[in-house]
């Protein structure tokens, strides 16, 4: 099973390849496609099959 698929609208996620996009709020995941609103990037689709987005669990304060 894939990251992606266990990713759920709310939760906090970052790009593996893009960190200077920040933590993202995950908005939709629906067929394998993330929505992700970044602060540095806004609102972005991902693929969940070719992007292992990496889950936020300890946000800085």
């Amino acid at each position: 099973m894939d990251m992606g698929s266990l990713l759920e609208p709310g939760m906090l996620v970052r790009h593996p390849q893009r960190p200077e996009w920040g933590i993202g709020q995950v908005q939709s995941n629906v067929g394998g496609r993330v929505t992700v609103n970044f602060p540095d990037a806004g609102k972005v689709v991902i693929d969940g099959a070719k992007v292992d987005l990496l889950p936020v669990w300890d946000v800085p304060s």
